[in-house]
C-alpha cells in the first residue's frame, strides 16, 4: 500500500516539528517536514500531501500576536492551495500555536477571511501567565470531528501557551458551534466534571480547547497531542498502570485511516 503522505510546516520559531513527524510517522504517514519558503516557491506541491500539520512553537517569535504573521503569510502565499486542499477534503491539524494560526488565517471556526467579520479568536490566558501543565480533556459526543473518532471519554494532554483563550463574539456564535458540531474538545476535571483554574488552564468559553471546521477535517487544539505518544512521556508513567500508548496516539490514527480510505 502507498502511504499517505503528511506535510509538517514549519518556519522561523517552530519547535515542535520534530515530535509532530514522528507522531504522524508513528500512525503510518510518510511525513515530511517542509519550509514555508520551499512551498511558496513551487518547489514542493501541497498538492500531493493529504495531511497538512502546524504545528507548535512560537512562529516568527509572537511578536504582533500568536501566528498573526504566520497567518498573514499563509493566506498571501499559499491562499490557493490551502483553500483547495480543504475542499478536496484533506486534513489539516493545527496544535497550540497552530492553532492560533488556522484561527487567524480565517479557516477556523466560521472560514471567514475578511478580518472585520472574524468572530473568534485566541487571547491571553486569565491568568495572566504561560501555562505549562497537564490537563484533562473531553470529547464532545455530537462532534463531527475526523480525529477524535475513537479517542477515550476523558483523555490527558499537556499544554504550553500563553494566549489560549478561546472566545467567540457572542452566545449565538458560541451555539452556532455547538449546533453544528464544531466543538471539539473541552477542558474537565480528571473525573470529566466542569474544570476551574488550573483544570482549565486559559478560562477558554464554555472551557474550549479544541474546535473543527463544519466538515470535520480541519481541527485546531491548545493541547498537544504529539507529546505524549507512549506512557513514558507522562510524568506519572513509573507510579501509575498505564497503555503502552499515550491519550495522543489516537488522533494520528484516526487522521491516518480517514487518509488511507481517500
Amino acid at each position: 500500500m502507498i502511504k499517505p503522505k503528511a506535510l509538517i510546516l514549519r518556519t522561523a520559531g517552530t519547535n515542535c516539528d520534530i515530535e509532530s513527524a514522528y507522531a504522524a510517522g508513528q500512525a503510518g504517514f510518510e511525513a515530511d517536514r517542509i519550509h514555508i519558503n520551499r512551498i511558496a516557491s513551487g518547489e514542493v506541491s501541497l498538492d500531493k500531501y493529504s495531511f497538512l500539520f502546524i504545528p507548535g512553537g512560537f512562529s516568527y517569535g509572537d511578536d504582533i500576536a500568536a501566528g498573526k504573521i504566520m497567518a498573514l503569510e499563509l493566506n498571501k502565499r499559499l491562499g490557493d492551495s490551502l483553500f483547495r486542499f480543504e475542499e478536496q477534503g484533506k486534513l489539516v491539524l493545527g496544535v497550540c500555536n497552530g492553532f492560533q494560526i488556522l484561527i487567524k488565517t480565517g479557516l477556523l471556526p466560521f472560514h471567514s477571511h475578511n478580518p472585520e467579520k472574524m468572530r473568534a479568536t485566541l487571547t491571553d490566558n486569565d491568568s495572566g501567565k504561560f501555562e505549562d501543565r497537564w490537563v484533562h480533556l473531553a470529547a464532545e459526543p455530537d462532534t463531527v470531528c475526523v480525529f477524535t473518532n475513537t479517542i477515550k471519554p476523558v483523555i490527558e494532554l499537556p499544554v504550553a501557551h500563553g494566549e489560549g483563550k478561546f472566545i467567540v463574539r457572542s452566545q449565538d456564535d458560541m451555539k452556532e458551534l455547538e449546533d453544528n458540531g464544531q466543538i471539539v474538545l473541552r477542558y474537565v476535571t480528571n473525573n470529566g466534571g466542569t474544570p476551574s483554574y488550573p483544570e482549565d488552564p486559559n478560562g477558554s468559553m464554555g472551557h474550549v480547547a479544541g474546535v473543527c471546521n463544519k466538515r470535520g477535517t480541519i481541527f485546531g487544539l491548545m493541547p498537544h497531542p504529539e507529546r505524549f505518544l507512549h506512557r513514558t512521556n507522562h510524568p506519572r508513567w513509573t507510579r501509575q498502570n498505564m497503555p503502552e500508548h499515550g491519550d495522543g496516539t489516537a488522533f494520528f490514527k484516526n487522521a491516518f485511516e480517514y487518509c488511507a480510505k481517500m
